[in-house]
């Protein structure tokens, strides 16, 4: 009998070299894995074309994706995750406290991004501000071709440098994810981030999760078997890659339904609460029928 081949797009990391190169493979499923190294590069293929039966997908991408009716479920494994107290930014000279952005100008590559949607979270969190306080510009729309930015979202020029509009005084702040390039004219907005975001950490569990694996709803319904399968893969490519951490150790990649649990909930907390999903999903909502391939 024929093994189910199934098309897949995972970025490139070391979790997931044992997979794209075959050290890891299957005797019961094939996995065509396309030849993506930056997963965002796709996520337009997985939400508008649905052109995988597995991929990687920012979680705020996923949940937009939802909301829009797409086909797809969720598996409990993080691709990549990272804390985002660090990743907001105000000019050096430019003395203000979380609190005080109120009113002001934060500028970001795209609102619906799920970066932005951390750091609008905690701030919100953890310095009192509402998704409405704030003045956001969005340079892009969102991988969902249904989604709209709600109305208190404005739009800034596509080509704009966010570092230049940040420094000329354009903006007031940037969310950026990606390490700035004038440390020394640029300043945190949270003191001390590291220190912040594990005293938050320490005090919600959360994980500030960004990329996770999803599945087609229909390979869920007829090949639970293959969904099992792709899970098993994903775990051992990653326990090959020796990123796996001791036990009571820090995992900012978690994989499970009760690693993430924490961490996912918040993400949907956070995404409705800033206007981009119509309503609260539970998890078992977004897993479906995952949960019992799983158990």
């Amino acid at each position: 009998m024929e093994k189910p081949r199934l098309q897949a797009m995972f970025g490139s990391y070391p979790k997931t070299a044992a997979l794209k190169n075959g050290q890891v493979g299957s005797s019961s499923i094939e996995l065509d894995i396309a030849p993506v190294e930056h997963a965002q590069s796709a996520f337009k293929d997985t939400v508008r074309k649905h052109a995988f039966d597995v991929s990687e997908l920012a979680v705020v991408t996923y949940l937009l994706a939802v909301d829009a009716g797409h086909p797809y479920r969720l598996l409990p494994f993080v691709m990549n995750g990272n804390f985002h107290h660090k990743s907001i930014y105000a000019r050096a000279d430019d003395l203000f406290t979380p609190a005080q952005l109120k009113g002001r100008r934060v500028a970001m590559r795209s609102y619906s991004q799920t970066t932005p949607t951390w750091v609008r979270g905690i701030l919100c969190d953890e310095h009192g501000l509402s998704a409405q306080d704030v003045e956001w510009w969005s340079q892009e729309g969102a991988h969902v071709a249904e989604y709209r930015d709600p109305d208190w979202v404005r739009s800034l020029d596509e080509g704009a440098n966010l570092e230049q509009a940040l420094l000329a005084g354009q903006v007031d702040a940037i969310i950026a994810g990606a390490a700035v390039q004038n440390k020394d004219r640029l300043r945190h907005v949270i003191d001390a981030p590291q220190q912040a975001a594990q005293a938050w950490h320490a005090r919600t569990g959360v994980i500030p999760i960004n990329h996770m694996v999803v599945v087609r709803d229909e390979l869920v319904r007829n090949h639970p078997e293959a969904v099992a399968e792709v899970y098993r893969m994903l775990v051992e490519s990653r326990r090959a890659a020796g990123e796996i951490p001791p036990d009571g150790s820090q995992d900012l990649q978690p994989f499970g339904f009760e690693a993430i649990d924490a961490s996912l909930r918040k993400a949907i907390d956070y995404t409705y609460a800033q206007g981009m999903i119509k309503r609260r999903y539970t998890p078992e909502e977004l897993y479906g029928g995952v949960r019992a391939v799983l158990a």
